[in-house]
């Protein structure tokens, strides 16, 4: 399964501050039904994602019936992207 989206690229300040993409609802819908087979534990699920030519492996994390994709530094560096900035997001469950 591969997903793609758009979304806003927003900053969360906290002990360790993060930028995320949420996933839209549609897409969480599809996540859920398949993450019983592919988490690893608190939710948590393993994919690979792809913003512009930077592809990476992460976990998507779960928030309010919703998917957060966490977008480390060195892909908001390699493609040039900004707190508030809408992004195209491509990902496939691991």
């Amino acid at each position: 399964m591969t997903l793609a989206f758009s979304g806003e690229l927003w900053f969360w300040k906290g002990p360790a501050p993060w930028y995320f993409v949420t996933v839209p609802e549609e897409q969480c819908q599809e996540l859920q039904a398949v993450s019983k087979i592919v988490t690893y534990g608190w939710g948590m699920i393993p994919v690979t994602v792809q913003i512009g030519a930077t592809r990476w492996k992460t976990s998507l994390w779960p928030k309010e019936g919703r998917y957060l994709v966490p977008v480390k530094a060195t892909v908001r560096k390699a493609e040039q992207l900004e707190e508030g900035q809408t992004v195209t997001v491509q990902l496939q469950p691991e």
